[in-house]
């Protein structure tokens, strides 16, 4: 299992809801969650096999800045 942390610029629920639900349509297997109270506004995600490249471009197709965290 991998853990890919990502910061991003989301700052409401509802657009955390949007953005997960997209992810989750393409990769149904992930487990993905904001931490909005994080300075960060970070994202997790938890698959197997992850291909944290293709969440960052989901994620800025979608409008919003997602940098990995190393």
């Amino acid at each position: 299992m991998i853990v890919e942390i990502f910061k991003t610029n989301v700052q409401k629920v509802t657009e955390t809801n949007y953005i997960i639900a997209v992810i989750k349509r393409a990769f149904p297997a992930y487990k993905v969650n904001f931490d909005l109270e994080d300075c960060d506004k970070i994202l997790r995600v938890e698959g197997v096999e992850l291909q944290y490249d293709n969440i960052i471009d989901y994620v800025n197709y979608l409008g919003y800045t997602c940098v990995r965290l190393e």
